[in-house]
């Protein structure tokens, strides 16, 4: 996922007045102000495979391990953005302490159950909700 992500980011902020080349639209006033601080956020990348990025502040571990360690550390709080498969993966080692939702208002009737690897019951406690421009909902909860 990361390839994709620093890409879209990247090409947003290089040309923030501009259609973006993979959504053929004009970036927002939020994704511009989130072009320019993903560019100078440190990243963690989890990956077997992925060695190099062209934002510098990013370095690569191989284990979720490595995520514990990270979190041991000082600083501020590290956010996930990832699949289904890592999330699920980091909530079963016990490594997110919130879950973060945005609910889109379409009816699909299919794909990929978000939660299917969870392999222990997680109680969840709503934090926050928060109502988002064309009837989005994000939810905050934690996991206790």
């Amino acid at each position: 996922m990361y390839p994709g992500y620093e890409g879209y980011w990247s090409a947003l902020a290089a040309a923030p007045t501009e259609l973006h080349p993979m959504t053929g639209k004009y970036p927002t006033a939020g994704e511009v102000a989130w072009s320019r601080f993903a560019a100078h956020t440190p990243h963690v990348v989890l990956s077997q495979h992925i060695t190099t990025a062209n934002w510098p502040h990013t370095q690569f571990i191989k284990t979720l391990d490595e995520i514990s360690v990270l979190k041991q550390g000082n600083g501020k709080g590290i956010y996930l953005m990832g699949g289904a498969q890592i999330a699920a993966a980091c909530i079963n080692a016990g490594l997110l302490d919130e879950i973060r939702l945005i609910m889109y208002p379409i009816l699909i009737g299919e794909g990929k159950t978000l939660f299917a690897d969870i392999v222990q019951r997680q109680l969840l406690t709503l934090l926050e909700t928060t109502v988002l421009e064309g009837g989005l909902l994000s939810l905050r909860y934690a996991i206790t």
